[in-house]
């Protein structure tokens, strides 16, 4: 690997080694043939109904609760400009998402942060900010493989934030974008398998299969879905049939299962290569998860860094890294969100090498 190559550790996307461009050439092919008089018409704002019916028969629910969007941060964007009001009190974990925690300000919503902990939130802190009287709308959360920590929520943990939300009135958005691509360990019961009829649950096929298609998806109560798909239908008519087509044929034909297999191979050797990277080169520099899927790992150096001295040492060695800010609602002064999935196993080990070198 050159010498000045840049490593960046920015943004989580899957490489183009993950694409599957052939076998989806082949769907685009037989679904333009078959169907093309459907999927080149406007359709549905909830989505190609075969579709529907398949993550809906998966689920255990019926069809009428799916709608397959344009990306699912684009569905949350829809269930948050009908459920919250401007001032309206909306909890995430910290940190989280950043795109997340800017669509929410974008709605007007006042963002609560509740820290993480190795396994999920605290529920203390959150137990303690309810019996203070705080009355959230709704919580967002990424309880499987987390967006940027890589922290996994404890069933126990699970079920005492259901409790939570069913004793204080407010809605759980769980956001299950990585929950497949687990690596190791036992898969734990979703917060939907749960309380299918009390979560909203969403996923998208962008880490699965390509994030160009733009397919995601939510299972949402059937009151709370019908007005989801009113509000798309309004917002642009329908997302791409087409694109929702190719997906369900890909599945269809087994492919889905195989591309899980194959992914699973790829990233788990890069997350393999993280950590011993980080073990190496960072044990005395800061703490780091240890997941066990996903995208991500987050690392928090001992000592207190100035993130923007930071990220411009770490161009002045060639390593590109994410403002940890960002994933916060306060705070991330220090906070480094380390993504593997688009690098290779040398290129992870050169990057952390540097990022030893700059702290």
């Amino acid at each position: 690997m050159p010498e000045n190559k840049i490593i960046v550790f920015t943004r989580g996307f899957p490489p183009p080694e993950s694409f599957p461009a052939q076998q989806l050439a082949i769907c685009a092919d037989e679904v333009l043939k078959e169907e093309g008089e459907l999927v080149l018409q406007y359709g549905r704002a909830a989505g190609y109904e075969p579709l529907r019916e398949l993550i809906a028969s998966q689920a255990g629910v019926s069809a009428e609760r799916v709608i397959v969007g344009q990306g699912s941060l684009q569905l949350l964007d829809h269930m948050v400009r009908l459920l919250v009001k401007p001032a309206d009190v909306v909890l995430v974990e910290q940190p989280t998402y950043d795109r997340t925690i800017t669509l929410l300000r974008r709605a007007g919503a006042k963002v609560i942060g509740i820290d993480l902990e190795e396994d999920g939130i605290s529920i203390e802190s959150l137990e303690s900010e309810l019996e203070k009287g705080l009355r959230p709308t709704l919580f967002y959360l990424i309880p499987d493989f987390q967006n940027p920590t890589g922290c996994v929520m404890s069933i126990a943990k699970r079920q005492r934030l259901l409790e939570l939300s069913d004793q204080y009135g407010f809605l759980v958005v769980e956001d299950a974008s990585y929950r497949s691509l687990r690596y190791s360990g036992t898969a734990l019961l979703s917060l939907f398998e749960l309380k299918p009829d009390q979560v909203m649950q969403m996923s998208s096929f962008s880490k699965l299969i390509s994030p160009g298609l733009r397919v995601g998806y939510a299972i949402l109560p059937p009151a709370m879905a019908a007005q989801v798909i009113k509000f798309a239908e309004d917002t642009y008519i329908n997302a791409p049939h087409l694109n929702q087509a190719m997906v369900y044929c890909f599945i269809q034909k087994g492919w889905l299962d195989s591309q899980l297999v194959e992914l699973k191979k790829l990233y788990s050797r890069r997350l393999d290569s993280l950590l011993s990277a980080l073990e190496e080169h960072m044990k005395n520099k800061g703490k780091w998860n240890h997941p066990q899927g996903g995208f991500f790992t987050g690392f928090t150096p001992i000592r207190e860094v100035e993130i923007s001295e930071l990220l411009r040492n770490a161009e002045k060695v060639g390593l590109r890294l994410s403002d940890g800010r960002g994933f916060f609602v306060q705070g991330g002064q220090s906070f480094i969100r380390l993504p593997f999935c688009a690098l290779t196993p040398a290129e992870i080990h050169t990057g952390i090498q540097r990022l030893a070198q700059i702290l």
